[in-house]
């Protein structure tokens, strides 16, 4: 901010006081103007409003529009191929590989464009378990990116340990450095870019959040696999006897929102790992959709909204009263709430515990409306359909998607974050939950009574009902039914849940209908998986759906 001009920011005075002796020269960042480090919250709330980056809500929470993108651009990530890691990747359309000798010239000309402007430094940890947390460094353009950045990560305020702090990966956000297609070889003047072998990351010409937490997630994702840590993209809590549940979801399937439950405690809300020992949270944070989001149905996340240090990404708000309208959409669906992990009441101390999950929550937005509510799924059927991970993708949480829902599948509810290919990781789930004997289940958020556009989204309280009957094993004893074609076990009673919720087919109006999208969608199944095929073991391939005409060749 201040390259061409000389004058004193709100915190100019402290912006060395918590610098680590470990300098950004030595990560080749040279001839920079002022650089902030590690400013706590009020500080940057101030360097945020001075900077003219984000208004203040009523309440106290900061409000920032991120311009023209307002969801991740999945299809602007690469990863610098080299030879020491190329074997371990699963290299396609989410990890496009990208050239050593572009990232050079790329890195050289960033290093030329920060010359003489302004940085904000946050040195915080990913991994709340101290045997496993990685030192990282968050480099921004932007004040309000740095709090984020403090808001989702673990941090610290012991001058002694930042001034020694050495990180083990940087990310640089450089929201007004633009790249170019032709010189760079990229796919628009947006990129996310990650070298693991130098330890580095380029966010190039986004304003928005998402990016810099997922590419961490992504980074650990990578790395945590040669420590023998399962990496997930879920969130997870625990009871009072100590038994873990894991919440897979990808945005708009109720991750958040189921997790958040007031009768147990909150590890985290999206981005784990199981380790030898238990499960840990990678973040300090929560990274919440609040759209429509109401104090009846989700009181805790909606208190939130109110609170000093909260980030409000894309939310509208009236400029006078200063009041935010969690229903306007007029900017987005995929407005967010960034907040520190213990705004939440009733958390896990620490972000992590020395047990393991008994239950594994799958949750898929079924757009069709033809999945049960609830299935429970052997290990091979939890195999398949982790590395299926099948949902619907909710209108804004990515670039390009429009009102009605896309049926996708992404691998292990998580595909655009997975580095390694998708088996690897179901095999280290399907070992893990032999060994401690856990439960998997196949919950759908999603639409009942017909697809979407003419059923309705399946209600969040007999969804709740479900779950608690499966968190404390009271559909343990109940009747199940053999699931016609996809084989799993569907419970046929369960407490509060009235019957016919858990029979899809008993609310279409028209049952032949229900079959043929229902087999329709075991198709879509079927095709997705021919992807993994290879490598995967026949038990697995054999857990999949049945096609009708095949059962009727039988």
């Amino acid at each position: 901010m201040s390259k061409y001009l000389d004058f004193q920011t709100p915190a100019s005075k402290q912006a060395m006081e918590l610098a680590s002796d470990f300098r950004l020269k030595n990560q080749g960042l040279t001839n920079l103007d002022r650089i902030y480090w590690n400013l706590a919250d009020e500080p940057l709330y101030e360097e945020i409003i001075f900077r003219n980056e984000a208004k203040l809500s009523k309440h106290g929470a900061i409000v920032v529009n991120t311009g023209k993108h307002t969801a991740r651009a999945a299809a602007d990530k690469f990863i610098v191929m080299e030879e020491s890691n190329s074997k371990d990747i699963w290299w396609g359309n989410y990890n496009r590989p990208y050239a050593h000798e572009k990232w050079s010239q790329l890195m050289g000309r960033l290093q030329a464009w920060l010359q003489g402007e302004e940085v904000f430094v946050q040195d915080v940890y990913a991994g709340a378990d101290p045997d496993y947390r990685m030192p990282v460094r968050i480099i921004t353009e932007k004040a309000w990116h740095s709090l984020f950045v403090r808001n989702m990560f673990i941090t610290t305020d012991d001058k002694d340990e930042l001034k020694n702090l050495i990180p083990e990966f940087t990310v640089i956000c450089v929201p007004g450095f633009k790249v170019d297609p032709i010189t760079d070889s990229t796919r628009t003047d947006t990129a996310i870019i990650l070298n693991f072998e130098q330890r580095t990351a380029i966010i190039a010409n986004t304003l928005y959040g998402g990016e810099i937490k997922k590419s961490i997630f992504t980074v650990l994702n990578f790395l945590l696999t040669y420590q023998d840590v399962l990496p997930m993209h879920c969130s997870a809590n625990v009871g009072d006897n100590g038994e873990v549940a894991l919440f897979f979801g990808l945005s708009g399937t109720g991750k958040t929102t189921l997790s958040a439950d007031p009768k147990r405690r909150l590890i985290g809300d999206d981005e784990h790992g199981w380790s030898s020992q238990g499960v840990f949270n990678f973040e300090g944070g929560c990274y919440a959709k609040v759209i429509r989001l109401s104090a009846e149905h989700e009181p805790q996340i909606y208190e939130t909204t109110k609170r000093f240090g909260t980030i409000l990404e894309n939310v509208v708000f009236d400029p006078i009263t200063r009041r935010i309208d969690l229903d306007d959409d007029t900017l987005t669906e995929n407005t967010r709430a960034s907040y520190p992990l213990e705004f939440i009441p009733n958390i896990a101390p620490n972000g992590y515990v020395r047990t393991h999950p008994k239950n594994i929550i799958f949750l898929t937005c079924d757009a069709t409306g033809t999945l049960p509510p609830i299935s429970r799924l052997n290990p091979e059927q939890a195999q398949y359909h982790f590395i299926s991970g099948y949902t619907s993708k909710i209108a804004g949480t990515e670039i390009g998607l429009g009102i009605e829902p896309q049926l996708t599948f992404s691998a292990c509810f998580g595909g655009p974050f997975m580095v390694r290919h998708p088996f690897d990781y179901s095999e280290m789930l399907k070992q893990r939950m032999l060994k401690t004997k856990a439960q998997c289940w196949l919950v759908n958020t999603g639409w009942v009574g017909g697809r979407f556009g003419v059923g309705k989204r399946i209600s969040i309280r007999h969804t709740r009902n479900l779950l608690n009957a499966a968190l404390e094993g009271k559909l343990d004893k109940v009747k199940y039914r053999k699931d016609k074609l996809f084989g799993f076990d569907v419970p046929v009673t369960c407490p509060d849940v009235p019957e016919e919720v858990l029979d899809p087919s008993s609310s279409w109006g028209n049952k032949d209908e229900y079959w043929k999208k229902y087999d329709a969608l075991a198709a879509r199944f079927v095709e997705n998986f021919k992807l993994f095929e290879k490598g995967c073991s026949e038990e697995v391939i054999a857990a999949g759906p049945k096609r009708m005409s095949s059962q009727k060749k039988k």
